[in-house]
């Protein structure tokens, strides 16, 4: 018999999986793909990324630099496949997703005390759990959470970026380099398709134009008062971002700061970057252009980027609905929740975002699991760390402008002395790292 049943095979079930059953709990971690599809995953693979192949910044001053310092200190086993499974991305993290969610899968169908049941769940169970549904939370199970916690659930659109064949790219226009050069490769580890101001404004326009995939299938999602279009602001699809102003695009994803275009010397108006997405070099995918544009469109407006003239796409832009529950009302910021000291949430139906923050709230969830099931008191971390911060934003926001929050220095407490912008990361990692480390010596964990 289970000691504890973990709901989602996605990142943070499969690390909660991994952290719970490391310390002696046998452990039943229910996965209902393939058995029941959710419209926006590819395989049934454990961890599998939808979205980004890039978990952030690796840079120990930046927020998700210093999540992953903390991950790291806690142990994190898929911290660990992300390393084995990386691709060159400058200072960020980003991974071959197959390679990666194979790893994962691996090693927690070889562990003993774990059992992958590939059954979906349609009930809260009265036994103790983790719910790690993510996002994409099948309509029975989201009733049955409703139902247990008395409130509605909140709902917003989020959208996928496309992948291109690298050999598809026209190289004599896009260039390879990293932002102020700090890939790690000599010629950059990101390519770029540069644009002038009227090739921006021209495709800007195209993109304002082209038509849209309808959201009818989620009408049924946001009848009670949430309205259609209600897009995260993390990951907002660039037909979104482009309706905010001619030049918004220029300053967010398609920011040319930091790059030159050897054609001329210069700084292009506007570029695209493209990031790589497998092992091999033989995919890549664009850079910030999630989108809710009809496939034929994408096809069209993409190819007007300089450089993707020609471009064969291996996946589509596409939107999904996103779930996350009220958990300022819901959830304690050890991720119990409040009426059931046995049932625990993680990830991203939490309200936090982020592929690491759904990495790093499995972990919590899963070691507090085991420490409440051995008699011990759940931890709740101290929120000058980043996970402490971010598991006290989602539990005690104002439910009127609740949405999900991704690691970032702003939801830390202030430094005690002032410091200048640059170092201001820096003092933070350092508190934070300090005070997780004096936790560490004093529990067990």
């Amino acid at each position: 018999m289970a000691d504890l049943i973990i709901i989602g095979g996605g990142l943070a079930g499969s690390e909660a999986a991994w952290q719970a059953a490391q310390r002696g709990l046998n452990v039943r971690l229910f996965e209902m793909r393939p058995l029941v599809q959710t419209g926006a995953h590819q395989t049934s693979d454990l961890a599998e990324l939808v979205c980004s192949n890039s978990l952030g910044s690796n840079l120990p001053d930046r927020a998700s630099g210093l999540l992953k310092e903390e991950a790291r200190l806690l142990g994190s086993m898929l911290l660990e496949c992300a390393e084995e499974a990386a691709l060159p991305a400058g200072g960020a993290l980003a991974v071959d997703r197959e390679l990666f969610a194979r790893k994962v899968t691996e090693r927690l169908e070889a562990h003993p005390r774990i059992e992958i049941v590939r059954e979906e769940v349609r009930e809260i169970p009265h036994t103790p759990a983790i719910v790690a549904s993510g996002p994409l939370t099948s309509p029975a199970l989201s009733q049955s959470i409703a139902a247990l916690s008395g409130e509605e659930h909140l709902f917003f659109f989020d959208a996928i970026a496309p992948v291109i064949h690298a050999d598809s790219i026209n190289m004599e226009i896009a260039f390879r380099a990293s932002r102020y050069g700090t890939g790690e490769q000599e010629d950059g580890d990101y390519i770029n398709c540069p644009m002038t101001k009227e090739e921006y404004y021209a495709f800007v326009d195209a993109l304002l134009h082209a038509e849209r995939i309808e959201l009818r299938a989620f009408e049924e999602a946001i009848k009670n008062g949430v309205k259609a279009g209600h897009f995260f602001e993390g990951c907002l699809p660039v037909e979104i971002i482009a309706e905010r102003g001619l030049d918004s695009l220029a300053f967010g994803p398609m920011r040319p700061v930091g790059l030159r275009d050897p054609r001329t010397g210069k700084r292009p108006h506007a570029v695209v970057q493209l990031r790589q997405d497998n092992l091999a070099g033989s995919l890549y995918n664009m850079v910030g252009f999630q989108t809710n544009l009809k496939f034929p469109e994408q096809k069209r407006v993409f190819r007007m980027i300089p450089g993707l003239e020609n471009a064969e796409f291996l996946r589509y832009g596409q939107m999904h609905r996103n779930t996350f529950i009220a958990s300022p009302k819901l959830l304690r910021p050890s991720l119990q929740f409040r009426q059931r000291d046995d049932l625990f949430f993680a990830g991203q139906i939490t309200g936090v975002e982020g592929y690491m923050g759904n990495i790093a709230t499995g972990l919590l969830a899963g070691i507090n699991a085991a420490r409440l099931l051995h008699g011990e008191e759940p931890l709740i971390l101290p929120a000058t760390t980043m996970l402490g911060a971010l598991c006290h934003y989602v539990t005690h926001a104002d439910l009127k402008d609740f949405q999900p929050m991704k690691a970032n220095f702003g939801i830390l407490p202030p430094l005690d002395v002032k410091t200048h912008k640059r170092e201001r990361g820096r003092a933070y990692a350092e508190r934070a790292l300090n005070d997780l480390q004096t936790i560490l010596n004093g529990v067990r964990v």
